[in-house]
């Protein structure tokens, strides 16, 4: 299958890239740094870099003339730095002008892609700290994230007026062994200072790298709609930094207090400090299996060599 993507060299999008190659899937990554993704991706067969402007389609839309499959990644991160207005707006821009713009490059195509991923997040639904299950008929929330999610969604469907079958793929916390939320997470453990953050009692709707990666390519072959990418059994985070800490056989007793993160991160703490149980309710319906639906058996095959 020839298939293109956007934010082919982030966390998730560099492994996707990878499992596809491995598949024998022809690739093209759409880039604004050419060099850094170079780094990233290497120069295996089958892989095209592009170097691309989100916001001026014109000047690449042809490049994805005869892909069956678009995969669209792109977005700034969320839990990076404080949200300042700038960093709000470039959140928003980078997921809602880039995904128009993609749709737009679309549209001039003569031979349309037969499928496109689009991406989303959980931040959907926004916080809901009395932990009620959270499928993808959820309504969404009319908060920052919840705001951004709902357009980004939206910027991505009238690829279905074209004639293409369309997934949103609404991501949770992604677990994997070189980076993400974990690797930010590990380094207090490993020098014995690791603790819950917040309270606790937030629920983490988190997914295995792997079953990301697993699910994006179940979609590229069927399946249309709204998809929860996390695993069938979030925990609230007290029970996660439990279990980290036993696997890593480090002691998980040092807390740290919301005020610490909130004058860090400010608005952008939420992220970490507000949580749901959101639940793949589609994606289990559509007979996708997990590889890794239980925290500690994730945790243990990322961690454990």
């Amino acid at each position: 299958m020839r298939i293109a993507i956007t934010g082919g060299s982030g966390f998730i999008g560099r492994r996707l890239v990878a499992r596809l190659l491995e598949q024998g899937d022809h690739v093209l990554v759409l880039t604004r740094n050419l060099e850094q993704t170079r780094k990233v991706l290497g120069d295996p067969a089958n892989l095209k870099l592009l170097q691309y402007d989100p916001y001026q389609p014109q000047t690449w839309a042809t490049a994805l003339e005869g892909y069956e499959g678009l995969i669209n990644l792109a977005g700034e991160p969320l839990a990076s730095s404080r949200w300042t207005k700038t960093k709000k707006k470039e959140i928003r821009r980078s997921r809602v002008e880039t995904t128009q713009a993609l749709v737009q490059a679309i549209s001039t195509l003569s031979q349309k892609p037969q499928v496109m991923i689009s991406g989303s997040a959980v931040g959907y639904y926004g916080s809901h700290p009395e932990g009620d299950p959270l499928p993808e008929t959820a309504p969404p929330a009319q908060d920052f994230l919840g705001e951004v999610c709902q357009a980004w969604e939206a910027a991505a469907r009238p690829v279905q007026d074209l004639g293409i079958r369309l997934a949103i793929v609404r991501t949770g916390i992604v677990l994997g062994p070189d980076g993400g939320a974990l690797g930010q997470m590990l380094a207090p453990f490993q020098f014995f200072i690791g603790g819950t953050i917040g309270s606790g009692k937030q629920w983490l709707s988190w997914i295995h790298r792997e079953d990301w990666v697993s699910l994006v390519c179940f979609l590229l072959k069927q399946g249309s709609g709204i998809f929860n990418a996390t695993a069938p059994n979030p925990v609230q985070m007290e029970e996660f930094c439990r279990t980290l800490g036993q696997i890593l056989a480090r002691p998980s007793w040092l807390p740290v207090p919301e005020l610490a993160l909130e004058l860090l991160l400010g608005e952008a703490a939420q992220v970490v400090l507000t949580g749901q149980k959101v639940i793949p309710q589609a994606a289990l319906q559509a007979g996708f299996t997990f590889q890794y639906p239980q925290l500690k058996e994730a945790l243990r095959q990322i961690l454990i060599p």
